[in-house]
């Protein structure tokens, strides 16, 4: 039986450009339609993903900062957790990012994405929602309210960051990466998975009854909390390592999540995503 539905973003709902697609939207739309509580799990800034909700048309729970944050259909904040003051102000100096410079450092504050310089090359993954960063010197934050400090470099300059991080933090914090260029800094109790649980708990459903997609490595919890969890086929091989018995459906940029739903919910009609026939 299937009761709610979870869902990554990147990678995983989300086609080639970080955008909706309609085949998707409307297969979601069915489901919430029919009143499937939709979730939707991701490394995200809560009100970019609330732009993406906005699009996509459909009441959804938004768990966010891979779990810091928690916003029911309404967008009330029931569930939060921020980064320890001391550790942000640390996490934000140039020794400890590493890569000679060239690593990106990013901020999530409660309603602001703030960033170490201009990189409009990163607006891109933004176009659904609009949502901007700002720049500033992220030295001079208090390191009060923040959910989430995100690392962006190559794959290269992030394992450097990555030792700087458990060299000084040890286990204190929960380190992911959502894309090979993004490694993620929480505080030590966050995870999708976790998130996932409260949700849950909130709408009396049991994990078996849950649904969930993922593609990368923040998505191991979620994928383990969920009783029917489903990998893409694109997903990070170090995913696919880790988790060998979830199966995997089709890939983002073919709208897998959207015919994977369609078989599960058995929802038939003459609607196809282009390239494919209808389910």
């Amino acid at each position: 039986m299937y009761s709610v539905i979870a869902t990554d973003l990147d990678g995983t709902l989300l086609n080639s450009d970080h955008q909706l697609d309609p085949f998707t939207a409307e297969t979601v739309r069915t489901l919430d339609a029919r009143g499937v509580p939709i979730v939707i799990a991701t490394g995200r800034h809560y009100r970019d993903v609330a732009g993406i909700r906005d699009v996509l048309g459909v009441d959804a729970y938004l768990i966010t900062s891979n779990g810091a944050r928690v916003h029911a259909p309404g967008d009330e904040r029931i569930y939060s957790r921020d980064l320890d003051p001391a550790a942000v102000r640390r996490l934000v100096q140039p020794e400890l990012a590493g890569g000679e410079g060239r690593v990106i450092v990013n901020l999530f504050a409660d309603d602001a994405w703030l960033i170490d310089r201009h990189a409009p090359e990163l607006l891109v993954f933004h176009q659904d929602s609009g949502f901007k960063y700002e720049v500033m010197d992220l030295r001079e934050h208090d390191g009060m309210n923040i959910a989430k400090v995100l690392y962006i470099g190559e794959p290269a300059d992030l394992k450097e960051t990555a030792a700087n991080l458990e060299r000084e933090f040890g286990d204190a914090l929960y380190v992911t990466y959502s894309l090979p260029d993004c490694l993620e800094v929480m505080t030590a109790d966050v995870s999708k998975g976790r998130a996932l649980r409260f949700v849950l708990d909130r709408l009396k459903v049991d994990p078996s009854q849950c649904v969930a997609f993922g593609d990368n490595m923040n998505d191991i919890d979620l994928l383990e909390t969920a009783g029917h969890p489903f990998m893409m086929n694109n997903a990070n091989p170090d995913l696919i390592t880790r988790l060998p018995n979830v199966p995997r459906v089709g890939n983002n940029f073919e709208a897998g999540v959207a015919h994977q739903l369609r078989k599960l919910f058995d929802i038939r009609d003459e609607l196809a995503s282009p390239g494919q026939a209808p389910d």
